[in-house]
């Protein structure tokens, strides 16, 4: 057989075969997925059956569970309606017993009115009577006692108007004992701190000193036995001790500055040291000059140096120094020669002068007063002759010879000189007042004491730190006495000009007079 053909065969065979296996196997699968398809449909039936079921199940349970809320809510809601009707039939109770007790209230203020207006109606009536019954008293008293109403309300407004005053002047008292006390420590930091503000260190003195003790038993050792103790300190300080009442204090006296300091120096020295004989006192008086005589030289060194001026003989630098224990009219001497050695300098600078030779010659104008305790003549005199007898030159001793015009000033330094001293003596303040203004002040303020009622006489006293007023006593009683001293030192304050403060006094005496016939 031709072997072409037989493939064909073969060929052919083959897709017929393969036709017929795959109408098979197809067969097979359309069956296996009908199958399939019929189970997953039960399988899906079945699904759906079971979730009917378990959402009616579900639907059941639901039911009941809102249904058991829904009776939860309604139960919680009656619960709560019932509670507020409670409360509210609580409330309208309290409203119910409020308002019977305002009535019971209103009905017991209509009584009380009642009863309160007839009380005012007899009160009217008892108050009728009784001033009926008081102008008849009244005009019982008027006939029995001489006064008219008039008349005793005057007597009772004077005694109250005693009574008041009475009252006003303990408790003055009473304010002026606190202020003292409030005073005294504000007094002593004022005074601190006007001491280390103050720029000016003038100081007013006269010719004595007052030397501070511990105690009043410090008096008899200092005396000592049978006065050896004071007359050796009176012997070797040549001052004298003025030993009085005058409490913790003991007074030195002296024209001369120098050797009042002395003794003041060795007065504190014994008080401190505490033993007082005539031995001790002999070394401290001795060792108080020394003290003394080193200060007058620093003194004098420092003049010399804050002006400026070269060349002075050592024993004029003494002198200098000793002017500052020296005063005029109040003034200090040494404050008050630096203060005309500057002006004079300031004014020759100005004028075109030699300013050295101006403040020399103002320094040393006032040399002669270092010596005019020991030596005869005035100090413009003596002053010439201790700046001749140093070698100073003749238009510093022409300066000093005529800052006084003892002599014409021919020179204008001499002038300068001249016009510094009048401005530095004149400065308010530097110099005490004289004897005319001094006693103008004193009237005045004896004027004023005399003014107020009831001032029989007054006395200036003590330069005027001090006035008495006598009062008339059937005047000025003793409360009175506050007041007047009072007002009196108020007039004083508004009227007056003065330094430092003024005591008022005020003095009331009784006094019986007879005679014996």
């Amino acid at each position: 057989m031709n072997p072409v053909i037989v493939i064909v065969l073969c060929i052919v065979g083959l897709v017929v075969g393969g036709f017929a296996g795959f109408s098979l196997g197809e067969r097979h699968r359309k069956q296996t997925a009908e199958l399939a398809i019929g189970s997953a449909e039960e399988e899906a039936k079945r699904i759906v059956n079971d979730a009917i079921k378990a959402a009616e199940a579900k639907k059941k349970e639901t039911i009941l569970e809102g249904k058991d809320e829904l009776h939860r809510l309604r139960s919680d809601a009656d619960r709560e309606i019932n509670d507020r009707r409670k409360e509210m039939q609580r409330q309208e109770r309290r409203v119910q017993q409020k308002e019977e007790n305002l009535d019971k209230k209103l009905e017991s203020l209509e009584s009380k009115e009642e009863k309160l207006t007839k009380k005012n109606k007899q009160a009217d009536e008892r108050l009728t009577e009784a001033e009926a019954v008081k102008q008849e008293q009244v005009e019982a008293l008027e006939r029995i006692s001489g006064f008219t109403a008039e008349q005793a309300k005057d007597y009772l407004l004077k005694q109250f108007e005693s009574d008041i005053q009475h009252e006003k002047a303990v408790k003055l008292r009473d304010f002026e004992q606190q202020t003292k006390d409030d005073a005294d420590n504000s007094a002593r930091e004022i005074i601190s701190m006007a001491i280390q503000r103050c720029a000016a260190d003038h100081v007013s003195e006269a010719t004595i000193s007052v030397v501070p003790l511990p105690n009043d038993e410090m008096k008899g050792r200092i005396i000592g036995r049978e006065g050896r103790n004071i007359r050796t300190i009176e012997t070797l300080t040549g001052v004298d001790l003025i030993i009085d009442d005058t409490p913790e204090a003991i007074t030195i006296s002296s024209f001369e500055p120098v050797r009042r300091e002395i003794a003041r120096v060795a007065l504190e020295k014994l008080i401190s040291d505490g033993r007082i004989h005539p031995a001790r006192i002999e070394e401290t008086v001795e060792k108080a000059r020394r003290e003394v005589e080193t200060t007058i030289k620093q003194a004098g060194e420092n003049a010399i140096l804050q002006t400026g001026v070269t060349g002075i003989h050592p024993e004029l630098i003494k002198l200098l120094g000793r002017l500052k224990y020296r005063t005029s009219y109040g003034q200090n001497v040494l404050d008050h020669s630096l203060e005309v050695a500057s002006i004079s300098g300031i004014m020759a600078s100005e004028l075109g002068l030699d300013p050295t030779m101006a403040r020399r010659a103002g320094l040393l104008h006032d040399i002669g007063k270092a010596l005019d305790h020991e030596i005869e003549g005035s100090h413009v005199d003596i002053g010439v002759d201790v700046a001749r007898k140093y070698k100073e030159s003749e238009a510093v001793i022409h300066a000093i010879a005529a800052h006084h015009n003892d002599i014409e000033p021919k020179t204008v330094i001499a002038c300068l000189v001249q016009a510094a001293d009048a401005i530095s003596a004149a400065r308010p303040g530097a110099r005490r007042e004289n004897v005319e203004n001094y006693i103008k002040r004193l009237e005045k303020l004896e004027e004023v004491a005399s003014g107020f009622d009831g001032v029989e006489r007054c006395y200036a006293i003590q330069a005027g730190r001090e006035i008495r007023v006598i009062v008339k006593p059937e005047v000025v009683t003793d409360d009175k006495m506050t007041l007047l001293a009072h007002d009196i030192c108020k007039k004083i304050e508004s009227d007056l000009e003065y330094p430092g403060q003024i005591k008022v006094n005020i003095i009331r005496e009784s006094r019986a007079t007879d005679f014996a016939k």
